[in-house]
């Protein structure tokens, strides 16, 4: 149920809102434990209704939104703002709603007597287990400003990284999909019209014709069928992914496509040495940098690989020795870690190599997109050149012979 509210704070000030409850009473604790002072809790009417309820399904926290929450957490702690008034304060400045519940459940807990990092666990839509981990080493450090500058900063980075990289197929990928879209409308309704004239005129039809002629009588006759083939097909592919076995071949497969896949083996390591350093330089053991790592790498076989060097390190292996043992970590990065190792500065190596394969997947990125438009622009003025002219020349023929 829905109720609106006024009420003071502890401090005087007055606020006005709305709150979902299951009842009044549950409202009134809830308001109380914020240390509102109600003035007034009148029901709306509402029980969020069904069309709310959707809307609800479909929120989702942001990245960028985790971003600026860190760094204004951070700016409060350093203000010697208690945890529990800063995410007071932010809970009402949020205007994602669903982020908003989420810091107003995180300063109950906090108020009940539960950790920072264990009350965020309460919550992975929006903290990551990598999150949570670093806020308990800060916790365990007592340095939590500088924890959420570091993981404000490292969000920063991995959203830059990952964004570019995805933007830069946002255009192909949609001149591709048109591209289909047209050629799909031609064949099904344009050709269709024309090839009755180019089979009645008795003329002799070239095989590019008559090839493109039965594709689209194929898609005329038996389209609504291909797509449901199409889409049962994809179905099948994405419930597979969701299995150990699927997810790791199709992780190989990615790894494996030429150029491409170099392109995300530089993604994925950047990603590592990221994470690692950012979490060895706030105190978090190396093995467990290492599983934490393993959960946020996002592909299945870094993820394997990962969670057997954590395995070897923790059974009394050096991080280079472990690394050395699978070939998807490059030698320079295993000579680099080792050289990190032996002069005590593993943290800034990691840090290094981090910047180095950024550079790399920003300059790979760079290069794909100015190979894709060319490759792009060639492929489809092909496809349109060949359809007009199984058309047009027939056409132009039977006009010659008139």
């Amino acid at each position: 149920m829905l109720f609106t509210y006024k009420a003071i704070t502890r401090d005087g000030e007055e606020k006005e809102g709305s709150i979902d409850a299951v009842n009044k009473d549950v409202a009134i604790s809830s308001l109380q434990r914020r240390g509102f002072i109600i003035v007034s809790l009148e029901e709306t009417g509402e029980e969020g209704g069904l069309f709310s309820k959707e809307l609800t399904m479909f929120q989702k926290v942001s990245n960028k939104e985790v971003v600026m929450l860190s760094r204004q957490i951070a700016t409060l702690f350093d203000a010697h703002v208690s945890a529990l008034r800063a995410f007071r304060m932010l809970a009402t400045e949020m205007e994602n709603p669903l982020l908003s519940r989420t810091l107003v459940e995180v300063a109950d807990d906090i108020q009940g007597g539960m950790a920072l990092s264990k009350a965020l666990s309460k919550h992975p839509d929006a903290f990551s287990d990598f999150y949570v981990n670093m806020v308990k080493a800060g916790e365990e450090s007592g340095n939590l400003n500088q924890t959420f500058l570091y993981l404000a900063d490292y969000l920063d980075r991995s959203y830059e990284l990952t964004a570019k990289t995805k933007n830069a197929l946002v255009y192909p990928s949609f001149v591709i999909a048109t591209f289909f879209v047209v050629m799909a409308l031609m064949l099904t309704m344009v050709i269709p019209k024309l090839s009755s004239v180019l089979t009645e005129s008795g003329q002799e039809i070239p095989a590019y014709t008559k090839a493109v002629l039965a594709i689209s009588s194929f898609l005329t006759s038996y389209g609504i069928f291909f797509l449901i083939l199409v889409a049962g097909g994809a179905f099948m592919l994405w419930r597979y992914a969701k299995t150990e076995q699927g997810s790791l071949a199709l992780a190989r497969i990615r790894l494996e496509i030429p150029y491409i896949g170099n392109l995300y083996m530089k993604l994925y390591l950047s990603r590592i040495a990221d994470n690692l350093n950012t979490m060895l330089s706030s105190g978090i053991a190396m093995v467990r940098a290492i599983e934490i790592t393993s959960t946020v790498v996002g592909n299945e076989d870094y993820r394997q690989v990962l969670l057997k060097i954590a395995d070897d390190v923790k059974a009394g292996s050096a991080l280079s020795g472990a690394l050395e043992h699978h070939p998807q970590m490059p030698t320079i990065l295993v000579q680099m870690v080792r050289v990190g190792e032996e002069t005590g500065e593993l943290g800034e190596i990691l840090k290094t190599l981090a910047a180095f394969y950024k550079r790399e997947v920003d300059n790979a990125v760079d290069t794909l997109v100015g190979l894709i438009e060319p490759i792009m622009i060639v492929v489809l003025g092909l496809g349109v050149s060949i359809l007009l002219a199984s058309v047009l020349v027939p056409i132009y023929n039977i006009t010659a012979g008139i």
